[in-house]
Formats: C-alpha cells, sequence, structure tokens
C-alpha cells in the first residue's frame, strides 16, 4: 500500500527546492572571523544537484549548538572583543579530577584559568585534547588551572560515568565538571564545540578562540597572562606548532567535491535546518519529515550527493538519531552517503529501543558492516575502529555510547560508504569528516 504524503511534507520539499544558495556558518581555523562553509546542493531527491563552480572556503572546525542554545553568529570575532569580567560558573553537575570550586575562588589565589568548553563524542573537541593536555602538564605548576566544561551535545552524554570513561580514554587529568543544564555555557554567551576563554587573575576574559587550530598562538597567550600574574615561565619551551595542516586536495576542491560538512540524523537538527531556509537539511528523503519518531520504510535512490544522508530499510526517526526499526539477516538495510575528505567518523550508540526492554539492563553490543565503494574498507585506509571477520568484510563492534574511527586515508579523496547492521538497536547520531594531511590527526589517541 502506498504511504499518502501529507500536506506538510508538501511544505518541506518546497522548502527543499526554494533553498538553492546555502551557507553553513561556523567557526574557522584561520582567523578571527568564520567564513561561510560551503553551500551544498539542497534539491528534492529526484533532482540533479546544482553546484557552483567556485572554490569553497576551509571548512569549518568548531560545531555550532542547535536551538534551544544560542544562535550561531555569522561573524564571530573573539580576538576584537572588548571582554567583561567572566562570569562564574552557573548550574554545574559532577565533578571529575577535583572538588567543587568556583572561579572567584581561583582569583583569590591569583590563577589563570583556562574554560574549554568541550563534549565528549566531537570531533573538533577530541582533536584540541591533546594540546589542551600538554598546556596542563606544563603550566598546572605555573599558575595554570585549565577546567573543561563538558557540555553535552547528546543525551548519553549527560551521564556522569560516561563522562568519566572518556576523561580516563583521553588521559585528561585537569579538573572537568558538567554543565548539562548549559549553564555556564549560557553565561558565557557560548555558541561553539570547542570553545575557549582564557581568563587573567583579575577575572577578566582577555582571549578566547573557537574551533580547532592556532595552538602556538594560544599557548603564547597563556604564557603572556600567565608572566603578568607574577608566575615565571621561562623554565618552559613553549611550543610553535599551530595545528596540523589541511591536506593539498581539499584546498583544490571544488565545491560539490568539498569536504562533507557534518551530518546528523535525528529530527531535530534536520526540522531546524529545513525550517530555517538557511541551510539544508542532513536526510534527502522527503518522507522523512512527515512526522517525528515514525518508522518509515525507505527505498536507497541509488545515487548520491555529497553532504546528504540516505537510507534503505526500516528506520525510526528519532529527536537525535536514527535507529534501524527491525531486525534482518543479511544486512539488507543501511544508512549511506557520499563523502570527500581524509577521514569519517560517526557517533553511535548500543542503546535498546525495544518496547519491552528492561532499562536497567545494559543493551547488548552489536556489529555494524562499513562497505567503502561496494567492498570492505581497505586496511591502508581503515579508521582504528575498524576490524574484519573470517570472510573479509570489514566492521564495527558497538559496544559503547561514543564516536567511531571508520575512515583515514593519507590524501584527500572521495568515495561511497554504507553502515549496515542485522540488530535493531543499530543507532546513529552523526558523522564527522575531516580534510588534514595524511588522515584523521588523533587516530592513534
Amino acid at each position: 500500500m502506498q504511504k499518502r504524503i501529507s500536506p506538510i511534507v508538501h511544505i518541506f520539499s518546497s522548502l527543499l527546492i526554494m533553498a538553492l544558495a546555502i551557507i553553513v556558518v561556523a567557526c574557522s581555523s584561520d582567523g578571527d572571523s568564520a567564513p561561510p562553509a560551503a553551500p551544498v546542493p539542497t534539491t528534492p531527491p529526484t533532482a540533479a544537484p546544482v553546484v557552483q563552480p567556485t572554490t569553497p572556503p576551509e571548512p569549518p572546525t568548531a560545531t555550532p549548538a542547535p536551538p534551544p542554545t544560542p544562535v550561531p553568529t555569522e561573524t564571530p570575532a573573539p580576538q576584537a572583543m572588548e571582554y567583561p569580567s567572566a562570569p562564574d560558573l552557573r548550574q554545574t553537575g559532577g565533578w571529575i579530577n577535583s572538588e567543587p570550586f568556583t572561579l572567584d575562588e581561583l582569583q583569590e589565589e591569583g590563577k589563570v584559568v583556562l574554560i574549554d568548553f568541550w563534549t565528549y563524542t566531537c570531533i573538533n573537541c577530541i582533536r584540541t585534547l591533546p594540546y589542551v593536555r600538554e598546556w596542563h602538564d606544563k603550566y598546572a605548576d605555573h599558575g595554570l588551572v585549565i577546567l573543561g566544561v563538558h557540555t553535552p551535545e547528546f543525551a548519553f552524554e549527560h551521564e556522569y560515568d560516561n563522562v568519566v570513561e572518556a576523561a580516563g580514554k583521553f588521559e585528561l587529568e585537569y579538573p572537568i565538571v558538567q554543565d548539562n543544564e548549559f549553564g555556564t555555557w549560557m553565561a558565557f554567551n557560548n555558541r561553539y564545540w570547542p570553545a575557549k576563554y582564557l581568563i587573567d587573575h583579575n577575572g577578566t576574559i582577555r582571549y578566547s578562540h573557537f574551533g580547532e587550530g592556532a595552538y602556538d598562538e594560544t599557548e603564547m597567550k597563556i604564557r603572556e597572562i600567565l608572566e603578568e600574574a607574577g608566575f615565571d615561565v621561562s623554565s618552559v619551551a613553549a611550543s610553535s606548532d599551530p595545528g596540523p595542516s589541511r591536506a593539498e586536495g581539499a584546498r583544490a576542491a571544488t565545491i560539490e567535491e568539498s569536504q562533507t560538512r557534518e551530518l546528523y540524523a535525528g529530527y531535530d537538527r534536520n526540522y531546524g535546518a529545513l525550517m530555517s531556509q538557511q541551510y539544508p537539511p542532513y536526510v534527502r528523503h522527503v518522507e522523512y519529515y512527515e512526522a517525528p519518531d515514525a518508522k518509515v520504510l525507505y527505498e536507497d535512490p541509488g545515487e548520491y550527493i555529497n553532504h546528504f544522508l540516505y537510507l534503505n530499510g526500516l528506520w525510526l526517526n528519532t529527536e537525535e538519531s536514527l535507529v534501524h526499526a527491525r531486525e534482518t539477516m543479511d544486512y539488507e538495510d543501511y544508512i549511506a552517503l557520499k563523502f570527500f575528505g581524509t577521514s569519517v567518523n560517526v557517533v553511535m550508540a548500543p542503546e535498546s529501543h525495544e518496547e519491552e526492554a528492561d532499562v536497567s539492563e545494559a543493551a547488548e553490543p552489536y556489529e555494524v558492516r562499513i562497505i567503502l565503494d561496494d567492498g570492505p574498507v581497505p586496511e591502508e585506509q581503515a579508521g582504528r575502529d575498524i576490524m574484519y571477520d573470517a570472510d573479509g568484510n570489514s566492521y564495527v563492534t558497538v559496544d559503547e555510547s561514543r564516536m567511531y574511527y571508520l575512515v583515514n586515508m593519507e590524501d584527500f579523496g572521495g568515495g561511497e560508504l554504507r553502515l549496515s547492521s542485522n540488530s535493531p538497536d543499530f543507532t546513529v547520531f552523526a558523522f564527522t569528516f575531516g580534510s588534514y594531511e595524511g588522515g584523521e590527526p588523533v587516530a592513534r589517541l
């Protein structure tokens, strides 16, 4: 029986057709302001892409938060702002590596504070952590207190034990506080993961940086503010590393072959993008938008456009994720995409979605088969979470709620990727990408 399309779907389809000139706003690592990311095709599923023959700017290195958190500004210029006194921490939750404290208490001790807003599944945040960890090691005994403010993007990131486990895996020894209510985030009027605010011993915000990169610049500001506070850092060697370089192929890519934007599976982000009429949604099936929390049988259109997700089989759209909505036998249901970059990562979780499931019991791990260009991921292109079965199929085992590394290539390029699992618990939240020379910078973290 053919499914009847409601009037609201026709509205969504019309909006897709109208959105021909799209700007994705995010923070760049290249300077004070954020250039718009590459426009992407926004035609409906049956139409061909509309591509402008221009070279795209640098891809974003920070993730803007969705409503109800503040909407990203088009040209954030943190270094040009007149900074006020730093607000104190608000609506804090659990603490890791420290007893609770306030910024006022640190100011009374004459400390310099670096606030790092992060969340543990954000690839942009993960890439900055080795540098933050190094600053803690170098300057903790010279007056610097680094405070990681963990503001979650997904529901499972609210759980204290998950944050503790992530902090341990990333070897973070500095204080971390949960910001589940976005209280401190809102107090700082923050908009991005990651975001860093450097506060001097007088309690004034003297410097901030949104996104990846500029690590040498940030460290020099740390040293400057520490010296102003009376701390001697002359015995500590400063690093001149600004961060990894973007791949040559990415710099020369056309818009249709530019680094794939971050792709969200849940309807909160998709509906928000569609109704904003500022940038296209992520799932390129009109029927996805008919109703939230609905099980829909999708058909793969067969041809993919960069920057979008495609579905085949029965899927449930939830606020934050897409859930495989049935148990299968031969990996016939999948989520697919065409990508460009040097690395591909995905956020997944071992969550049980059966109505009769006992929520007190941990969900069972499941396997997700990863298919690149109709075959297994070549070993030389495999992300660190890829494994191989006796038949040579590439797969990952989803046993934690986290980001998984799928593809890691030395050179910038493209491909078609399919993720499939027989499990009805197969849950996908978001895909992220990179275009760094030599592949994913934290692939071995």
